[in-house]
């Protein structure tokens, strides 16, 4: 198989899991053996190399089944109750289940806006690659006791795109209760047949998603593929597949059947693409000649090349970076503010937590965030 049809050629793994495979119909209660059987499928990744990042959802489920919320549709003020409830019960089962095979879970609660605003989206994803670094399973849900649209009309699928995003991840997974996509609803209709590879998201295709059928989940095909088309934009190839079998990450492996979406470029190219052609900067840093020669060279920008500081921005912002002559040299997302940036600037890495007193980035602009003139 190539690359784009083997879960095993990939390198950072963000698994979306659905409410319908964790939690079992609307009395909430826990699937431990399929969740055991996921457990399993990580460690097996893990063991083979790869990074893993988990997209859960069921903590409404989960939560509406302890409290004993019976009706099928609940007020958001309720979903908002049995998140609280059904999130600490989920995230300890995934704790427990992870530390049997000596794994590490770690808890991340965002929203759309944490994926979406410069900062917010900052933070994250320094805390994820953290996590990733010191061998961690980052275990993200959604902050659903304080999401009001996402609640209504929102859905895992799209946080777990966006997180795969925010990631560089190479490969999305979406687990669910269908096996791929299909030229209609294979539940209605019998001549319906799988769609094993999609390389464009064309109306056609969109046209032939339908709706949920599951009386928890949120997600239906259509969100299946608004996820696929931001995460296949951002570099990362994504997969259906069906979740409800035991070990379906394993049988995925050994070629379940699926719909693959396939990205046409990597998500390091994809994200310096989104850096040139989406950014405004609003500032500019001048360096000496050794930075320059530096960052043609694929080096990042340390504070002793830097100059001097021009322009009002904070943390996040993107700036132009010139050299003695004002010549462009590159664009890039600065991990100081401006007020930091003049304090740091001509100064070792190891003096930035003295100047500012706090411990930041070594660099003031990495090579990751930085797109060459």
């Amino acid at each position: 198989m190539t690359k784009s049809l083997s879960v095993k050629g990939f390198r950072r793994i963000v698994i979306k899991v659905g409410s319908s495979l964790v939690a079992d119909g609307n009395k909430g209660a826990v699937r431990h053996e399929w969740l055991n059987g996921l457990a399993e499928d990580i460690v097996a990744l893990r063991s083979d190399g790869r990074e893993v990042i988990l997209v859960s959802s069921g903590a409404i489920a989960v939560g509406r089944g302890h409290l004993g919320m019976r009706r099928r549709i609940l007020k958001l003020e309720e979903k908002q109750a049995a998140a609280a409830v059904g999130q600490i019960r989920l995230a300890y089962v995934y704790q427990e289940m992870l530390r049997a095979h000596g794994l590490t879970v770690a808890q991340l609660l965002l929203t759309i806006g944490d994926t979406e605003q410069r900062r917010r989206y900052l933070n994250a994803r320094n805390t994820m690659e953290t996590l990733l670094r010191f061998g961690a399973v980052p275990m993200v849900n959604e902050n659903d006791t304080v999401a009001t649209e996402e609640i209504r009309f929102g859905d895992n699928d799209r946080l777990a795109a966006r997180v795969a995003e925010m990631a560089s991840a190479d490969l999305l997974v979406l687990l669910s209760d269908i096996d791929g996509l299909y030229t209609a609803d294979p539940n209605i209709d019998p001549a319906a047949e799988r769609i094993e590879t999609v390389r464009h998201i064309t109306p056609e295709i969109e046209k032939m998603a339908g709706t949920s059928r599951s009386d928890i989940g949120s997600g239906g095909m259509a969100t299946k593929l608004q996820a696929a088309k931001i995460a296949v934009n951002a570099g990362c190839h994504v997969v259906i597949a069906a979740g409800n079998s035991q070990n379906s990450l394993a049988s995925l492996s050994r070629g379940a059947p699926c719909t693959w979406f396939v990205a046409s470029r990597s998500p390091m190219t994809a994200r310096k693409s989104w850096i040139a052609n989406n950014l405004k900067p609003v500032g500019r840093l001048t360096v000496d000649e050794g930075a320059r020669v530096a960052l043609l060279a694929g080096k990042s920008l340390l504070p002793p090349g830097v100059v001097s500081v021009h322009g009002d921005f904070d943390r996040g912002d993107a700036v132009v970076v010139v050299d003695g002559s004002d010549t462009g040299i590159a664009l890039g997302i600065s991990a100081y503010s401006a007020v930091d940036a003049r304090r740091i600037l001509g100064h070792k890495s190891g003096e930035i937590a003295k100047i500012l007193g706090y411990r930041g980035r070594e660099e003031i602009i990495h090579r990751n965030d930085l797109v060459l003139s």
